[in-house]
């Protein structure tokens, strides 16, 4: 059974990336190579990371990451076990998997320290009029700790509790880096228990 012409093309360019690991030498030969597969390919792979994500953004992020795999994998494809475009696809949609756990894992995490904190500093619904006034009066603590805060950060904290956003989806809405995002959310949170102590 002969391959398409096609199928031939994408072979020699997954060997020629991945012939720098056993010649060092090849390393701007492989680059040239990895350019061409993802003119080739990119289209085809970005529409299959696009299914998988449900997202175009998601998907942008996806075909990067799965192109960093194939220049790191390149040199363990077998043309004898798959296809090109099959082995490909299969990295990004691992990639696309990955990244949707990645992101669930995030937002989770997110929503979980927040709702922590909350649980910690307002009490939860009650009948009695005196839990009530003591919730209305920590409700108002929050309030006024959320105030002090520095105004980037108070977005942050607001936007991962009220909009659910993980902490990647904040860092991609504000254009802040992702480090920046996770420590301006454990800083806040950290002020505000200190505030919220000085009420109780």
């Amino acid at each position: 059974m002969t391959r398409t012409a096609p199928d031939s093309e994408l072979i020699a360019l997954i060997d020629r990336v991945g012939a720098r690991l056993a010649d060092p030498a090849q390393q701007r030969e492989s680059e040239l190579a990895l350019r061409e597969l993802y003119d080739r390919t990119s289209a085809r792979l970005f529409g299959l990371a696009v299914r998988v994500t449900g997202n175009r953004d998601f998907a942008e992020d996806v075909l990067q990451e799965a192109f960093i795999s194939i220049w790191r994998s390149a040199g363990d494809y077998r043309a004898s076990l798959s296809p090109p475009l099959a082995w490909l696809g299969m990295i990004v949609r691992s990639r696309a998997l990955d990244f949707l756990r990645r992101r669930t894992s995030e937002r989770a995490d997110t929503t979980q320290e927040l709702d922590d904190f909350i649980s910690e500093t307002v009490a939860g619904d009650s009948p009695d009029p005196i839990a009530t006034a003591e919730a209305s009066e920590q409700a108002w603590a929050l309030h006024e700790c959320l105030r002090k805060l520095d105004g980037r950060q108070r977005e942050v904290v607001a936007l991962a509790y009220l909009r659910d956003l993980s902490h990647g989806e904040l860092a991609a809405q504000l254009k802040l880096p992702l480090g920046t995002v996770k420590t301006w959310i454990r800083r806040g949170l950290d002020q505000l228990r200190g505030c919220m102590a000085h009420f109780a």
